[in-house]
């Protein structure tokens, strides 16, 4: 009876030091977690739920939309370069990937093509705030056909960028989701060809 006891004792310890370990652990996290962006925690879920239906980091944390049938690629890209003109983002590079691809095989490769969209002065305003931002610029928007010849527009989720951490300062959060906005405005009508 006494082994019985010494042992449930020495979990008991076990099981307390563990926990205050984890607490130690654990604490300083969701002290930093209170600091976040107030939509954080939504775009972790969305997200982890995008991560876990596809079990790829890459379609988590990306917008992809579906080009409307009938629509070719001459016609997406018009589309798309008209309204990055109206909302004054420059087409700042493009990168017919397929042609390459096709031009290093010798085999000819389904359409893929990177456009690089930008506002400088927004660009600008965001590598003073973080050199970090540098890896979303410039804004890219890729149409690609798929393997069944689908075409589709993807593009980086901006979420996480804007919304992902501490609080951007209101302006810079402001122009973000300006940002944003214009880039999925270039997309979803380059998607249908809505000039």
């Amino acid at each position: 009876m006494g082994a019985i006891r010494n042992l449930l004792a020495i979990i008991g310890l076990v099981a307390v030091i563990a926990a205050g370990f984890a607490y130690t652990k654990i604490q300083p996290m969701m002290s930093s977690l209170d600091q976040f962006e107030d939509k954080s925690m939504d775009v972790f879920i969305d997200m982890g739920e995008k991560l876990i239906e596809t079990q790829s980091m890459a379609e988590a944390s990306i917008w992809k939309i579906p080009v409307e049938e009938g629509m070719t690629a001459a016609d997406v890209e018009e589309t798309m370069k008209f309204v990055a003109n109206e909302h004054n983002f420059k087409n700042v590079g493009e990168m017919p990937l397929y042609k390459e691809v096709e031009a290093m095989s010798g085999q000819p490769y389904r359409y893929v093509k990177i456009f690089m969209f930008c506002n400088a002065l927004t660009a600008s305003r965001m590598l003073d705030y973080s050199d970090a931002f540098s890896s979303y610029l410039p804004c890219r928007i890729t149409l690609i056909e798929d393997k069944e010849g689908k075409l589709w527009l993807y593009t980086l989720n901006m979420d996480g960028m804007i919304y992902g951490g501490k609080p951007l300062p209101p302006e810079l959060k402001a122009e973000a989701e300006n940002v944003k906005e214009i880039i999925l405005d270039i997309m979803n009508r380059g998607a249908t060809g809505e000039f």
